[in-house]
């Protein structure tokens, strides 16, 4: 078997020439410069400021509110003309209540000094001479001291049974008092009652009087304020 006497490192090595040493030198040279270069483009590129596009919008401004309308100037004040200076009289009533209402003590119930017969007839004392307004007062009258009584006008609704009452066949009256104005309505906040067979029948009569329509008391030939007493019977069929 062959030896190799010979070993790898201890062969002669190969001579560079000039010319590879110049190649390599100007590859090497040509690697630093672009690496140069790259590295130089990519700062530059990072360092240069982003430009961004800005688009302007004109936008129009609030249009300001309308003007407020002024306000229409006040009406002119009309004085409402004064009442005739004069007198009343007090008719007798023609009918006599059976149930005497109640009394206040601390108001009067008419004013002595309408009553002198001087002056216009239906006037009153604090009126004014050759006066033409109508006579106001706040005065509430019982039915004796009135000319004309106040009247329930026809076709007043009936006040609903009680359906416990109804079914029970329990009959019963409601006699009530209030004032009937000189509109001819029913003031409520004197409503009272005077007689009543069950609770339910008030109930049903003082749910229904404010749809009752009266014709006003009358006195000197003016309407006038009232008290008012009227029955409301609950029979069964009816």
């Amino acid at each position: 078997m062959p030896m190799f006497n010979t070993l790898l490192e201890s062969k002669p090595k190969k001579q560079r020439t000039v010319g590879g040493i110049v190649w390599s030198a100007i590859l090497h040279t040509l690697l630093i410069v672009g690496a140069v270069y790259g590295t130089s483009q990519a700062t530059e590129q990072l360092e240069k400021p982003k430009e961004e596009k800005i688009d302007f919008i004109d936008v129009k401004p609030d249009e300001p509110p309308p003007p407020e309308p002024e306000a229409p100037p006040p009406p002119d004040v009309v004085a409402a003309p004064p009442p005739p200076k004069g007198f009343q009289v007090l008719a007798a009533p023609v009918e006599i209540p059976d149930v005497i209402p109640d009394i206040d003590l601390t108001k009067a119930v008419t004013n002595e000094d309408d009553f002198t017969g001087k002056g216009v007839a239906a006037g009153i004392a604090k009126g004014v001479v050759g006066g033409t307004g109508a006579v106001t007062a706040d005065q509430v009258y019982f039915e004796f001291q009135v000319e004309k009584t106040a009247l329930a006008a026809p076709g007043n609704p009936q006040p609903r049974y009680p359906e416990t009452l109804q079914k029970a066949q329990i009959t019963g009256e409601v006699l009530a008092q209030f004032v009937v104005d000189t509109t001819g309505k029913a003031d409520m906040s004197t409503f009272k009652v005077l007689k009543s067979d069950n609770k339910l029948f008030e109930i049903a009569v003082r749910n229904i009087l404010p749809q009752h329509r009266f014709l006003p008391a009358e006195t000197g030939g003016r309407k006038v304020k009232t008290y008012v007493q009227q029955a409301f019977q609950f029979q069964l069929g009816q």
